[in-house]
Formats: structure tokens, sequence, C-alpha cells
């Protein structure tokens, strides 16, 4: 048992969309990922997500609106609800989700990361 400091993580890599997994909850992983421009519209059928902007300020497109989150702010996303997030500048964020999430959900493309680093 150690204390996790999100700083010297995200110290670590520099990549986009890219999440790295720095805890386990059960059947969950905590992860932290740096995101910049444009991801991509997906489902996730099966896993709910949670995003914690640490720093910055990231967008989540829906449908039918678009949400703004700033430091400190967290949204929990339904399975099942297509979305997407955009970050116009680099922003870090934490995500709790369970280990069977695929970062792009229902889509397969360049941005899917299939086999998560522990950083």
């Amino acid at each position: 048992m150690e204390k996790i400091n999100l700083e010297e993580k995200l110290q670590l890599f520099n990549e986009y969309w890219s999440p790295k997994i720095i805890g386990e909850i059960n059947d969950f992983y905590v992860k932290v990922a740096k995101f910049k421009g444009e991801f991509t519209w997906h489902v996730h059928d099966n896993e709910d997500e949670m995003f914690y902007v640490v720093k910055g300020i990231l967008t989540i497109k829906f449908k039918d609106k678009d949400i703004h989150l700033h430091e400190g702010e967290l949204i929990i996303i339904p399975k099942g609800t297509e979305h997407m997030p955009v970050a116009p500048e680099e922003v870090h964020v934490l995500l709790i989700e369970p280990k069977s999430t695929l970062n792009t959900g229902n889509v397969i493309n360049d941005k899917t990361v299939e086999k998560l680093e522990s950083i």
C-alpha cells in the first residue's frame, strides 16, 4: 500500500489518448491520461465511465448537448451513452473504469489501446 502522486504519474508519458493504469480496485482500473484534440464518437455497451479533470478543460460531446468539465470536476457517463471527448488544449484526466473497458468502446481505430501499460 503506497500513496500515488497524480502529477508525478502524468509526467511519465507524453502521448495523448493512451490511458495508463496507476491502480486497481476490485474489477476496476484507476487510470490517468492526457487528452488533446478530438477523440472519436463511441459507446460503451456494458461499462459506465468516470472522467475527473485534474488539469485543463475537457468537453464531453453528446448528441443533444456538450458538457464542459473544469479542474476538479467529474462526470459519470452511463453505459450505452454515445459521447466524444474533446480537448482543444492538453487536459490531464483521472479515469475509473471496469477492467473490460476499451477506450474507444464499440469503435476500433488508430486511437484504440488494447493493451494498457501500468506506470
